[in-house]
Formats: C-alpha cells, sequence, structure tokens
C-alpha cells in the first residue's frame, strides 16, 4: 500500500454539562447496544463507516487486537439499524475520573446526506452522558467529513484543544476490503 506524508489537524471537543433533556425527533432507526462483542463486528464497522474519512490506524490490526479492544469493560459498541441493516455506530470508552470518550462514531456512507447524523449524534451523547460523571469529548480531524466539526459544535460541544502533526497515510482512498471500490 502506498503511503503519503499528510500534515493532519485535530479538534479535541468537549461537553462538561449534560444537555437539558428536549423532546427527541421521532427516530428513524433502532439503536441497539452490542452484547456480545465481536471483533468482526467492530472491525467491519470501522472499515466500512471509516472507509471515506481515511480511518487507517486499526486497519492492520490482527483478530486478537480487535478481540482484546472490544472486550475492554470499558468499551460499548452501539449500531444503528434501518430494518436488519445496519446504517452507523459509535464506539464509547469510560475513561478515568469520570470521563466518556465517543472514540468513534459515523454513518455508513450510503445513509450520510439523509438527514440521520443530527439525531444519531444526540443518541450517542445520550449514551456517553449514561457512562460519565462529568465530561464526554471527542475528537475530529480535517480527514473527517467536512460536516463533523459543525455537527458536534452545534450539539453543545466546546473546542478544548487543537493540534497538527504528521503521519503517513494511505496515498490511495480506502475500501473496506481490497477490490471493494465501487464503479464510477
Amino acid at each position: 500500500m502506498r503511503k503519503v506524508k499528510t500534515s493532519i489537524h485535530v479538534w479535541h471537543v468537549e461537553m462538561t454539562d449534560r444537555p437539558e433533556a428536549s423532546e427527541p425527533d421521532a427516530r428513524p432507526y433502532r439503536l441497539l447496544k452490542v452484547e456480545q462483542p465481536l471483533p468482526e463486528l467492530n472491525r467491519f464497522l470501522y472499515a466500512t463507516v471509516g472507509a471515506s474519512c481515511m480511518w487507517y490506524m486499526r486497519l492492520p490490526w490482527r483478530w486478537q487486537q480487535w478481540q482484546d479492544y472490544v472486550t475492554k469493560e470499558s468499551i460499548e459498541t452501539w449500531v444503528a439499524y434501518q430494518g436488519a441493516t445496519p446504517i452507523g455506530y459509535f464506539e464509547l470508552e469510560k475513561q478515568p475520573r469520570g470521563s466518556t470518550e465517543i472514540a468513534y462514531f459515523g454513518l455508513i456512507p450510503e445513509f450520510i446526506g439523509r438527514g440521520l447524523g443530527r439525531q444519531f449524534l444526540r443518541d450517542a451523547i445520550s449514551k456517553a452522558w449514561d457512562t460519565a460523571d462529568n465530561r464526554i469529548w471527542l475528537h475530529t480531524c480535517t480527514l473527517d467529513h467536512p460536516n463533523a466539526l459543525p455537527n458536534y459544535l452545534n450539539r453543545g460541544f466546546k473546542i478544548f484543544k487543537e493540534e497538527d502533526f504528521e503521519d503517513m497515510i494511505p496515498a490511495d482512498p480506502l475500501q473496506p476490503w481490497e477490490g471493494a471500490a465501487k464503479p464510477t
């Protein structure tokens, strides 16, 4: 796999007060917590959701690395479904001192642009606050969807840190699996 040196800007955002409860939108999907951690499921979600945003860091993980990660007591995986079709997911990681990170969040590309992101983020925030005492947070970067940071800020997150780094990232668009690129 060819790689290219890339400059990446990262925004770390946090919410230190739980939002006031509001009348929830009618949820056009079912949200279910994964009860039996499965490395294959999390890798599928990571690769499928993250391909369009260059989520490359975990792609080389072996099965045991995924197993060790998804079976940690501090990790929760939530999946949204329309019918029997997964449309997106988020992972929560409970951290020391009452904090919970929304470690991964996103929709499968075919479901982006259908008006699901706002409600799905509200659900992720609500579930994160169910495990947090005083703070939820996440990070996003210039590789992510262009609407990611505005969506987080519009839901009440505040930037608490920014940083720049360079990394060797795949030069070609990522695919959920080898040869998965859709015909153009």
